[in-house]
């Protein structure tokens, strides 16, 4: 007879709690999304990766790595990159 999964019945957010992996899982998450915004607006206006690595000052790799949501990717860079499209980053603490 198999074993009943212990986490059938329980949300996402319980199962990462358990894990010890929610909060490490939430920032992934939130830095998946601004990159995709990014990457959605940059599209929108038709601005290459080669373009905005310019924009930034920057190389085309590390703007690879910004909208790949690999390495660490500072506020300062998210907010630059999206004032170069026209938006704007907002952080708040709830």
């Amino acid at each position: 007879m198999s074993k009943k999964n212990p986490h059938w019945g329980s949300t996402l957010d319980d199962f990462l709690h358990e894990e010890g992996i929610y909060d490490a899982a939430k920032a992934e998450a939130i830095m998946r999304v601004i990159t995709w915004q990014l990457a959605e607006e940059m599209r929108k206006q038709g601005i290459t990766k080669t373009q905005m690595a310019e924009r930034l000052h920057t190389s085309r790799a590390q703007v690879d790595r910004i909208l790949k949501a690999k390495g660490n990717v500072t506020i300062e860079t998210l907010q630059r990159a999206a004032a170069l499209v026209g938006r704007e980053l907002r952080l708040e603490l709830v």
